[in-house]
């Protein structure tokens, strides 16, 4: 499906509203995997030496974990590294080539530990540019106070969109499939909200078998259905807090026909007299 999007677009030389088809000038070739279920893919980059050092909790990665399920979107990697604009390029350049979404947290202020932007930009090979309409609205946001030091909110990497969503001041910067939001939580959550939607896509189906059975004694039995069954991932997890089972076997997939499938053949292979419940 191609989904169009309006957005914003500044190229260093003409500003217009164009329909984005989700095919980004700034892309990276894809090399990631989808775990075998053909889903829409999602990796999350922190950007923070204060993440890093224990000084603040992260609490965007939490909420986008949550979030990205219920859309239906397959979070495959969770990254932190410090302020560096390098370590930054780095990321993002291997994340962006690798999934299909990409959400940095952190970064995007006007201090000088505020690196994102350049690193991005960087890991695009682009030059970092005013946008004009940005400066425009910070200027008329701060009046005779936009120095500057808050007109520094306006870089963004060339070719850099701006998403514009209802009711709120400041648009969600996308450069290719680098979704740029800021740190502070509260900002990030209202944010992150505002857009997603556009990430929805179909969901996972998903049971659960509970078993008295070691889970070295099922090992075999999940591996077989496992390679039998690819569009379905399986986990295995083992529970040593309370007598009510001792393995928890997840099955999901998009497809609820495979997902059917693979249940009834990891349940011809269990001890019946061994299973807790099912959900």
């Amino acid at each position: 499906m191609i989904a169009a999007t309006t957005v914003n677009r500044f190229d260093g030389a003409h500003y217009g509203t164009v329909a984005l088809f989700h095919q980004p000038n700034c892309r990276l070739a894809k090399t990631g995997y989808d775990g075998g279920m053909n889903a829409t893919t999602a990796a999350i980059l922190v950007i923070g030496d204060e993440i890093l050092s224990g000084k603040v909790e992260d609490q965007n990665a939490r909420l986008l974990i949550g979030e990205l399920r219920e859309l239906g979107v397959a979070l495959r990697r969770i990254l932190v590294i410090p302020d560096s604009v390098d370590a930054v390029a780095a990321a993002v350049r291997e994340l962006s080539a690798g999934f299909d979404h990409v959400f940095t947290s952190g970064g995007v202020g006007p201090t000088h530990d505020d690196v994102t932007i350049t690193g991005i930009a960087q890991a695009f090979d682009k030059p970092v540019i005013r946008h004009p309409e940005l400066e425009r609205r910070l200027r008329a946001y701060f009046g005779a106070g936009a120095d500057e030091s808050k007109l520094r909110m306006a870089d963004v990497p060339e070719n850099a969109e701006l998403i514009e969503m209802p009711d709120m001041r400041w648009p969600v910067l996308l450069c290719g499939n680098v979704y740029i939001l800021p740190g502070v939580p509260e900002l990030f959550r209202k944010k992150f909200l505002a857009i997603r939607e556009r990430f929805r896509v179909a969901p996972f189906f998903a049971k659960a078998i509970f078993t008295h059975e070691d889970e070295f004694d099922i090992a075999e039995e999940l591996r077989a259905v496992a390679e039998a069954h690819p569009p379905v991932a399986i986990g295995s997890y083992p529970n040593f807090s309370t007598p009510e089972y001792k393995v928890k076997i997840t099955l999901e997939s998009k497809d609820a026909a495979a997902l059917a499938a693979a249940v009834e053949a990891l349940l011809a292979k269990l001890d019946h007299t061994q299973l807790a419940r099912r959900e």
